[in-house]
């Protein structure tokens, strides 16, 4: 496979060697040079024209699907088990350096960050407003996490619009502050829609983020839901679909990932599963008029990611585990029923509805076996970790089901440009 994105990209730096211009003739007169014998024309030696250089490969994003799978394929047999297993957690700073405290404000790289990237090479960083003060310390810091670490890093932030909105509620990013989605919902114009992932999408990147915890696609048809709120776009399933597909199209034009929340649909409960347990009473049939309907339009458009929530639903299930933890859920609905190929990412695992009934390694082996491929903010990075490495070894997990997780994350990071073309994570054939 890596023969023939290598191919594919010698091909076209021939193609751009022969579509060349000619530059311009240069004319000289010969009126004032002097006359030449016929012997002083045969001694004078002939110059040898200069070979011209052979041009290198500039390091570009590859688009070839054949190509991507290629490149994550040959990324993935040069790495160890550690290295996989690190690709499925991403976390906050504070679980990089936690010795000030699990919510400390951390601003800065820290030695004890560099520490916790070399023993957990994980796959991803998450901001919050507390780790955000101004345009150059956010871009430094970026920067730093990128440079110590050996697979570029998804550095994602909740960047919804409204009140969840960690760099434009901030004045000193000066980045466009947009409405609740509830309030874009009621505008019904799909080109709005468009524009603010399309805005939001650019000006995240421009600081170093890749990857956007929104659009929000929960229906909210629960008067009484205070954590989605006026987050969501509506109480209408076609409405809310329509807002989702222009919002993933306008984060993902400008090379952004977009991340559909909070499947399978946090529209209709009264709790917060930040505080505990959450049922949504509904049968299947419900759901798929209803909540599934705007994560089925975000499919469509090719959206990159979707977040599993905590909430369960127990008349599908016949269960109280929450959805993060469900094979049905994410083997039979999302990757069977629904036909969704891309990263499937839990909700934060530090949130009550787990951690009241979980410890970080448990939540995270049950969440892997049942299908998931990104573990998001265990409580406890290192338990979670280890507890992987453990039901690896132990033959609890099988590696395939890693390696299948982690390709897809790799898959992706190539499509997004975190990896290129030059990447030096694949060994040359002298290496080998």
């Amino acid at each position: 496979m890596r023969k023939l994105y290598l191919i594919v990209m010698i091909l076209s730096l021939a193609l751009v060697g022969c579509s060349g211009q000619k530059s311009e003739e240069v004319v000289h007169t010969v009126e004032n040079e002097p006359t030449k014998t016929p012997e002083q024309e045969k001694e004078e030696p002939t110059a040898t024209p200069e070979a011209e250089p052979t041009p290198s490969a500039t390091p570009s994003v590859v688009t070839d699907d054949a190509a991507i799978l290629g490149m994550a394929e040959d990324i993935l047999s040069n790495m160890t088990l550690e290295e996989k297993i690190g690709q499925m957690f991403m976390v906050n700073l504070e679980l990089l350096d936690n010795s000030e405290g699990k919510y400390y404000e951390h601003k800065k790289f820290t030695k004890e960050m560099k520490k916790s990237l070399e023993k957990y090479p994980i796959g991803g960083v998450t901001f919050f407003a507390r780790n955000i003060a101004t345009r150059p310390q956010t871009t430094k810091l970026i920067e730093k996490l990128q440079e110590n670490s050996k697979v570029p890093l998804f550095i994602s932030v909740d960047e919804e619009g409204g009140d969840v909105a960690r760099i434009a509620n901030n004045d000193n990013m000066r980045t466009t502050k947009f409405p609740s989605m509830e309030e874009v919902g009621k505008l019904e114009d799909k080109e709005y829609a468009y524009n603010m992932g399309s805005t939001i999408a650019s000006e995240i990147k421009e600081l170093g983020f890749n990857l956007d915890f929104a659009p929000v696609a929960d229906v909210k048809t629960n008067i009484l839901n205070t954590e989605i709120g006026n987050r969501s776009f509506g109480d209408d399933p076609n409405l809310v679909s329509d807002m989702v597909t222009k919002v993933v199209e306008g984060i993902q034009d400008q090379g952004v990932s977009a991340t559909l929340k909070h499947f399978p649909g946090h529209g209709d409960v009264s709790k917060d599963s930040h505080e505990g347990a959450v049922n949504v009473d509904n049968d299947v049939n419900r759901l798929r008029k209803v909540e599934f309907k705007p994560f089925e339009a975000g499919i469509r458009a090719g959206v990159d990611l979707i977040m599993v929530s905590h909430i369960s639903i127990s008349r599908v299930t016949e269960s109280t585990e929450p959805a993060s933890l469900s094979a049905l859920v994410m083997k039979e609905m999302l990757r069977t029923e629904m036909g969704f190929e891309g990263v499937i990412i839990t909700d934060a695992m530090n949130m009550k509805a787990i951690t009241d009934f979980y410890d970080s390694g448990q939540a995270a082996v049950k969440a892997i076996k049942a299908g998931v491929d990104i573990v998001l903010m265990p409580d406890e990075l290192d338990k979670a970790y280890e507890a992987v490495l453990e039901a690896v070894e132990e033959g609890k997990i099988k590696e395939s089901r890693i390696d299948e997780s982690v390709k897809r994350i790799l898959e992706l990071k190539i499509r997004r440009g975190l990896i290129l073309s030059d990447t030096d994570l694949i060994p040359t054939a002298k290496e080998r």
